[in-house]
């Protein structure tokens, strides 16, 4: 709950928090994996490093195995720690950044079309890609949103039905 109050206090008045989520956790499918071959690294290192070479051979080989350990798992950790999509009934913030935070704030009055990317992977964890098309700028490219055709469906309710009335011709 705690990103959630953090994520309130960036609306303005009259902004409504509809969706604020991480991205998928398969993004840390990866790390977990690193961090499995990095402990069998240990293992194997700590058996087949000879005994006329210690302790400086254990203690390079621990280093060499925590350097990988944090670049490999700690690293991806913490970017999807630190990266968040917020969508409210005005715009999409994105937020990521471990040491430098970079934001991103999309009004939905500027967005033209919205479609969604699911691969095989993406199928497997219920997740997927959300692209979000204005008519003077690149595309925000928003991947590995959780149930990516619910946000999908709701940002498609948030611009074409009208109800804010710009987003429906004539209104």
């Amino acid at each position: 709950m705690g990103g959630m109050a953090r994520s309130q206090k960036f609306l303005g008045e009259g902004e409504t928090l509809l969706v604020h989520m991480r991205t998928h956790v398969k993004a840390l499918v990866m790390p977990v994996l690193a961090l499995l071959v990095i402990c069998v690294l240990a293992g194997v290192a700590t058996a087949l490093i000879p005994a006329d070479w210690q302790p400086w051979g254990g203690w390079t080989a621990t280093a060499v195995l925590v350097l990988l350990g944090i670049w490999w798992v700690i690293v991806p950790f913490l970017r999807w720690l630190t990266t968040t999509y917020t969508f409210t009934n005005r715009r999409v913030i994105t937020r990521r950044g471990i040491v430098v935070t970079r934001g991103h704030d999309l009004p939905l009055s500027r967005v033209v079309n919205v479609e969604y990317r699911r691969g095989p992977i993406d199928k497997l964890f219920g997740c997927g890609t959300l692209v979000l098309t204005t008519a003077a700028e690149d595309p925000l490219v928003l991947h590995d949103i959780p149930d990516v055709k619910r946000v999908h469906a709701l940002m498609n309710e948030l611009l074409f039905s009208g109800e804010d009335g710009h987003a429906e011709d004539g209104q």
